[in-house]
């Protein structure tokens, strides 16, 4: 120990919750909280691993190899709900149209902002904006911040947990939310199973330029290899994710740029214009995992430390928010009813609030991946008539659209 981890090592702070996880997931339920914490004097405390808060203020350079994340419609009303979608919008780009289509075959599904009556089916941002926006009103509130910090070990309580960080401090939390990406071990700590499903594909991510203006348009081009998927970002770049079987993704990500364009043109066609450039190449295994328990008594798990999906769909941040509202929401009926945050009630009443939509929406992705994996001359044209008759039913088009964007449930 550290002289300062000596002077705090028998330092203990209860807290009304405790957020492991500073990332996007976790400041946006530290956000969501702030009618709690300024009306009724909830204390939170933030445990954050990395050392992410001095950017804070720091000058923001949009960078062409950043990672980015999509947002739907019904996310960016919870931020704006927040008060914070003015300034995420400074660096958001709309989503105007999707075209969703088969390489090889005519069957394609086509929705617009337009025929929904929205302004945009969704946004892309660049993830490190989204992180400074958050932490800048962080900033602002009374929270507690761990950070650097990591959560060392975590035990159950008569009240919750209790908490022992890395620098010596000791956490007693009435509720302790665990966000951080299930990469702390936290749950394998408390006995959580999982249950993952390998995809053996790997996902190549990287920002590329296009030659013709994309218009607000996304695609997503399901090919023999595996899905590509186009999101538009601010000027004529785009967001490229490259889904590949296990381990062809490295001679690719050994490529130089120019015979990597030339094979990322070949794969996804000419219909986007011509890719001219492309930035730094990163490459994520993809996996379906859900956690067997996303609440015990003064707990809740949330974002990918609950379920991690193929991006096939776009919905792992959008989920992740989701449970976000619905947590407090529960917290918030609670308080009516005069129960704790990390009360029974409480975390029943969150768990059924988030069963459905849940299953549904890993339902759906891993019946995608599926669907299109499968090498069939007799299921693609079964593909292409049903993209064909999804696109002429309007209806059940728009319908699935809406649910996508967060709208409906």
């Amino acid at each position: 120990m550290t002289r300062a981890q000596v002077a705090h090592a028998t330092e203990e702070r209860q807290v009304d919750i405790a957020i492991v996880g500073g990332g996007l997931v976790g400041a946006t339920l530290a956000c969501v909280l702030v009618p709690m914490i300024e009306k009724a004097g909830l204390s939170v405390a933030v445990i954050e691993a990395a050392p992410i808060r001095e950017m804070a203020n720091a000058p923001f350079q949009p960078s062409f190899d950043a990672r980015s994340s999509a947002i739907a419609q019904g996310s960016a009303e919870h931020f704006a709900g927040m008060g914070l979608w003015p300034a995420l919008a400074e660096h958001a780009a709309p989503i105007r149209s999707i075209h969703v289509s088969e390489r090889g075959r005519f069957g394609a599904t086509r929705l617009s902002s337009e025929e929904l009556g929205v302004d945009a089916l969704g946004y892309v941002i660049p993830n490190a904006w989204m992180g400074r926006v958050l932490h800048r009103r962080l900033a602002e509130l009374p929270i507690a911040w761990h950070c650097p910090a990591r959560v060392e070990e975590i035990a159950p309580t008569s009240g919750g947990h209790r908490l022992t960080l890395s620098d010596g401090r000791r956490l007693e939390a009435g509720l302790t939310v665990l966000a951080d990406g299930g990469r702390s071990g936290l749950k394998e700590q408390l006995g959580i199973k999982s249950d993952s499903h390998a995809y053996d594909q790997v996902a190549l991510i990287a920002s590329v330029e296009v030659s013709l203006p994309h218009g607000g348009k996304a695609w997503e081009r399901f090919t023999p290899e595996g899905p590509i998927a186009l999101l538009p970002l601010r000027g004529q770049a785009m967001e490229l994710v490259w889904t590949h079987p296990l381990g062809a993704e490295q001679r690719r990500l050994a490529l130089g740029d120019g015979d990597f364009l030339a094979e990322l043109q070949r794969a996804f066609g000419d219909r986007a214009g011509r890719f001219r450039r492309v930035g730094s190449r990163h490459a994520y295994p993809l996996s379906l995992v859900t956690a067997r328990e996303t609440t015990r008594p003064g707990l809740a798990v949330l974002g990918n430390a609950a379920h991690a999906l193929h991006p096939v769909a776009g919905q792992g941040f959008n989920l992740a928010l989701r449970g976000v509202m619905d947590l407090v929401a529960a917290m918030q009926a609670g308080r009516e009813r005069g129960e704790a945050p990390g009360s029974a009630g409480v975390l029943a009443d969150f768990e059924a609030r988030r069963h459905a939509d849940q299953n549904s929406v890993i339902r759906f992705s891993d019946g995608l991946v599926r669907l299109f994996g499968i090498d069939s001359a007799l299921l693609s044209h079964a593909r292409a008539a049903g993209l064909i008759g999804l696109n002429l039913a309007g209806p059940l088009r728009r319908g699935l659209a809406r649910r996508a964007m967060g709208l409906e449930r």
